[in-house]
C-alpha cells in the first residue's frame, strides 16, 4: 500500500498519543467519511490496515450519512467518490479504502 510510504502511520500514532481519533474526509466534497479508531486501539487499526495493504475500517467507524456500500461491495461517498470495497472477514465488514480518496480537508477547513 502506497499509504505506508506517507507520513500517515507516524501521524496516526501521534494522534493516538493525544487520545484522539482521526476523521477521514472525502477528497472531493470534504464531508467526513470515517472516524478511527472506534472500538479498538490505533495500533489495532494500523496492524489490520497494514496486513491488508489498505486503511481498513469497521462498521462503527463509517459515517453512514456520507457513505454507501453498493451491491457489488464497492464503497462510495454519497457524492460519488470511489472509496474502495467492503471485503468482509471473520470479524465482519471490512472497508478497504484508498487513502487518496479520504485525504480531503473538511468543508470550511475546520477539522471536527
Amino acid at each position: 500500500g502506497y499509504w505506508l510510504t506517507t507520513s500517515f502511520v507516524e501521524d496516526a500514532r501521534t494522534v493516538a498519543k493525544e487520545g484522539k481519533e482521526i476523521t477521514f474526509y472525502d477528497s472531493n466534497s470534504g464531508k467526513p467519511l470515517f472516524v478511527a479508531p472506534k472500538g479498538r486501539s490505533m495500533e489495532d487499526f494500523l496492524k489490520e490496515s497494514g496486513s491488508h495493504g489498505w486503511p481498513s475500517f469497521r462498521d462503527e467507524e463509517v459515517v453512514w450519512e456520507n457513505v454507501r456500500c453498493l451491491g457489488d461491495g464497492e464503497s462510495v461517498s454519497v457524492d460519488g467518490t470511489h472509496l474502495g470495497h467492503n471485503l468482509p472477514d471473520s470479524s465482519g465488514n471490512r472497508y478497504c479504502i484508498n487513502l487518496v480518496s479520504v485525504a480531503g480537508r473538511p468543508v470550511g477547513g475546520e477539522e471536527e
